[in-house]
């Protein structure tokens, strides 16, 4: 594990050679994302709505990603998510540290798994847990303190795994397919990953990056953005765009397992974080994977002569992402027929 990045900038030390790109533009400049907003409780609804499923369809073939309202979930319980990660990372380091990743897990409180002497590291802090199966999750790394820690994240999994399941039925009628073709591939044993970041100041910002550029690995992938402090950015026709804070809203992001089970209908947005010089930031990113033991492949209602099947059937994406994550590469394009 490398340095605790936290604890680099409490001490106002400056960041490594590893953590600094040559380019240093100044990353906080470009235009903020026009990103499309959905009404969750219409997608929700029985007879959902024909417009609210072709803003969905736009939303998702041309950005990747949308911002949700009316999600279910109250603007205080998000608060509270967020406040006990803020606490975690306000303790002290040995405390922390109780909760450390081990070997090459990615499991635990850490920051960059180090693959290489050449690698470029990321500028944050982070907290990683399987949270579901609940059979899989290993409650030696989640947190006793704050006291609270674990039984909100046991109740925002029930409130994300709903949503994600309206989700996913919503992009498969937006496609004219039937409603669980997305939800039949990921088996009964769906996985669910929680991230939570700390992205802490650097008088260097321009040079660092909290995230380096990338597509996730997920199916989707459910933000809680920082209240206050941007830091997300989203590669668009070949320019960065800025993603704003929207209140009360959650950010859903495809990962590059629906861009595959599209048939690439779908797109994978490429994004990264950029750092605040002056003011700390935090965000919690939930991943939803289908069963890894589950082989996942183009929708078969999306695959025709006029487009043919773009890419190959494959299982336990997570654990083959890693090494193209850090080469700046993308698996999926790897994956192509």
């Amino acid at each position: 594990m490398s340095r605790s990045v936290q604890e680099m900038a409490n001490n106002g030390q400056e960041p490594p050679g590893r953590y600094c790109y040559a380019d240093s533009d100044d990353k906080c400049s470009f235009p903020v994302m026009g990103i499309p907003i959905v009404d969750i409780s219409l997608l929700a609804s029985p007879s959902s709505t024909n417009q609210e499923l072709e803003k969905l369809h736009t939303a998702l073939c041309s950005f990747g990603c949308f911002m949700t309202i009316n999600h279910g979930i109250s603007s205080s319980f998000l608060d509270k998510v967020r406040s006990d990660a803020e606490q975690f990372f306000g303790l002290p380091l040995k405390e922390k540290q109780k909760y450390g990743r081990e070997g090459d897990s990615i499991e635990g409180y850490g920051n960059d798994v180090i693959f290489s002497d050449d690698q470029m590291l990321d500028w944050n802090d982070r907290l990683y847990l399987i949270i579901s199966p609940q059979d899989k999750r290993l409650l030696k790394f989640w947190p006793l303190n704050p006291a609270t820690f674990r039984e909100t994240l046991f109740e925002y999994t029930k409130k994300l795994q709903l949503l994600a399941e309206i989700v996913l039925k919503a992009m498969a009628m937006s496609l004219n397919l039937e409603e669980n073709c997305f939800l039949d591939q990921c088996g009964e044993n769906p996985m669910m990953r929680a991230r939570f970041n700390y992205y802490p100041p650097c008088s260097k910002h321009h040079q660092v990056l909290g995230l380096k550029p990338h597509s996730d690995s997920s199916l989707i992938t459910i933000l809680l953005q920082d209240k206050e402090i941007e830091g997300l950015q989203i590669l668009k026709d070949d320019e960065w765009f800025r993603v704003p804070i929207i209140p009360e809203t959650l950010l859903i992001n495809l990962g590059e397992q629906a861009e595959l089970m599209s048939n690439g209908l779908f797109k994978s947005p490429v994004h990264r974080v950029v750092v605040n010089p002056d003011k700390g930031r935090f965000s919690q990113a939930v991943f939803y994977h289908p069963d890894p033991e589950k082989y996942i492949e183009p929708a078969d209602g999306l695959v025709n002569e006029t487009r043919p099947r773009l890419y190959n059937k494959v299982k336990n994406y997570f654990s083959n992402y890693a090494r193209y994550y850090q080469q700046r590469k993308r698996l999926v394009d790897a994956l192509k027929v």
